[in-house]
């Protein structure tokens, strides 16, 4: 069974997605409605390389703290490890949730996926 946050979650980004005509946001609630164990997991030592300096990130489970990032991020998940978030917020990056993602970015651009 689906939590109602979850839910009420993908409701609201397939209504920004039909709204600023930004396709991420529909992806992003497809991959919300999955199963927990279908949901992938990422170390920052991952994102770290992935990423650039003051990118706007979005993952779609669960960020781990293993490893170091160097540089500073924004980054919105379904979920992370105390351990992770200290890191990033020592760093200077911020965490954000998805509404706050929307509201800054409305068409997606500037905002990378990963997963």
């Amino acid at each position: 069974m689906t939590n109602q946050v979850v839910i009420r979650m993908a409701r609201d980004l397939k209504k920004a997605s039909t709204k600023n005509d930004a396709p991420i946001w529909a992806k992003l609630a497809e991959y919300a409605l999955k199963p927990s164990v279908a949901r992938r997991d990422i170390n920052l030592k991952r994102i770290a390389q992935l990423t650039k300096e003051n990118d706007t990130v979005v993952f779609p489970g669960k960020v781990l703290g293993t490893g170091i990032i160097p540089h500073k991020i924004t980054l919105c998940s379904f979920s992370i490890s105390n351990s992770a978030a200290n890191k990033i917020i020592e760093n200077g990056g911020k965490l954000i949730n998805y509404s706050d993602l929307i509201e800054q970015n409305p068409t997606g651009k500037g905002v990378v996926l990963l997963g």
